[in-house]
């Protein structure tokens, strides 16, 4: 009896050690999946102006809340989506309350499209337009995680809490780097209104859309939302500094940083004999700034010698500047031979006029590749055709004798001719 006792006892520990070595794997993949899953978080405007009955005869209210049931039945089982309000709650005229009023409305995580939708059947027009605490909040909201973000801000109106500039605050967010992007819809926009959400939109490279029908407003936000569910590559941030000897060093990839007017930001990349760097640089301009503009970027040595640099220039509107440079590093006869350090060096000439504020940054995004070199020195040859210059040459002395040729039939034909 004590045998079948300890026998029985001793399957329960190793079933229970089993158990527990399965569920470990699972356990880990479901930590990291979570960790990566995209989050949507939508920002709609809960505002008195959201009464307004413009908008295929129905309110503006009424439209938002159709296309969020619409867009919460669509949205894909690996989005974490929330709902956050602004202007839902207060009714009165204290503006310091009304500028504090905005709530997470659905927390973002795994979707309960019943009690998501529950939730947004409350709803009713109430008070004010805190977009900028409203953007700091919701940004708040999306902490945590490595997979992208996203707000998508829903609004018929400017924001009502100056001097908090929700442009300035949407600046902020990007120099943050923590890869958010922010989307903004108008409903029946005017002037202002389009120009401040197109600037919030474009501060963290995002988009701005006018909507002035339910179908197209519920088309817009699901768009959005499965875009967030596309694999993107999130950039890292980088803080560049002021000279070579103290930049960072970068790994391939994609990194986001800030540079002010006429500042120079330098970085630094190693590269193996026998690679390519390749880097591209844009810099945005994320403000009104002067006519004339351009951006430099130049891979130098240590030393200050420069290598190859690429630039580009403009004179007329424009948002995104970009340029890019390659640079082979020859392979060595040393198998042991050390990594070169090359300087990367990033200068716009954006300027601003007076009143325009120079902090934070432009935005400035780099991208760093490298990669195994061509096969080496020997294949490459002058103004980049590599061994295509055997295939050309082939050509031309194939065009040449096929000329001849022709030349000399055509001189035969012709002599039979005049002698018949």
């Amino acid at each position: 009896m004590i045998t079948r006792k300890r026998l029985a006892a001793g399957a329960c520990v190793l079933f229970a050690a089993l158990t527990a070595g399965l569920a470990l794997p699972s356990t880990a993949l479901a930590d990291e999946t979570t960790a990566a899953a995209p989050k949507v978080n939508l920002l709609l405007d809960v505002s008195g102006s959201m009464r307004a009955r413009d908008i295929d005869g129905q309110s503006r209210m009424a439209a938002a809340k159709q296309a969020f049931n619409e867009v919460l039945d669509a949205t894909p089982e690996e989005v974490q989506l929330g709902i956050r309000t602004l202007g839902a709650d207060y009714p009165g005229d204290d503006r310091k309350k009304g500028c504090e009023d905005t709530a997470q409305l659905y927390p973002v995580g795994p979707l309960d499209r019943t009690e998501a939708k529950a939730a947004v059947a409350t709803l009713a027009p109430t008070g004010w337009t805190p977009i900028g605490p409203a953007l700091l909040a919701a940004a708040d909201d999306l902490d945590g995680g490595t997979g992208s973000k996203r707000i998508v801000l829903i609004s018929d109106g400017e924001d009502t809490c100056a001097p908090l500039d929700p442009c300035e605050v949407a600046r902020e967010i990007a120099a943050k780097g923590i890869g958010l992007t922010i989307d903004t819809l108008g409903l029946v926009p005017n002037t202002k209104m389009r120009q401040q959400l197109s600037c919030i939109a474009e501060a963290t490279g995002g988009t701005y859309t006018s909507v002035e029908h339910a179908d197209e407003l519920s088309d817009r936000v699901g768009q959005l939302v499965d875009r967030a569910a596309d694999p993107v590559v999130v950039p890292q941030p980088a803080e560049g500094a002021d000279a070579c000897a103290q930049a960072p060093t970068l790994e391939s990839g994609l990194w986001t940083d800030r540079a002010e007017f006429g500042q120079q930001r330098w970085y630094r990349v190693d590269v193996a004999p026998g690679q390519e760097l390749r880097a591209a640089v844009s810099v945005s301009a994320d403000r009104a700034v002067n006519p004339s503009y351009g951006v430099l970027l130049r891979a130098v040595t240590v030393h200050g010698r420069e290598i190859v640099r690429g630039e580009a220039a403009g004179d007329g509107r424009t948002d995104v500047i970009s340029t890019g440079l390659r640079y082979p590093k020859p392979e060595s006869d040393d198998d042991e031979s050390a990594a070169e350090t090359v300087c990367l060096q990033v200068t716009h000439s954006y300027s601003g006029a007076d009143g325009v504020k120079t902090t934070p940054g432009l935005p400035v995004e780099l991208t760093v590749d490298v990669v195994d070199g061509p096969g080496g020195s020997s294949d490459v040859a002058s103004f980049g055709l590599g061994r295509g210059w055997w295939l050309l040459g082939a050509l031309i002395l194939t065009g040449f004798v096929a000329g001849l040729l022709w030349g000399w039939v055509s001189r035969w034909r012709v002599a039979v001719w005049r002698t018949n």
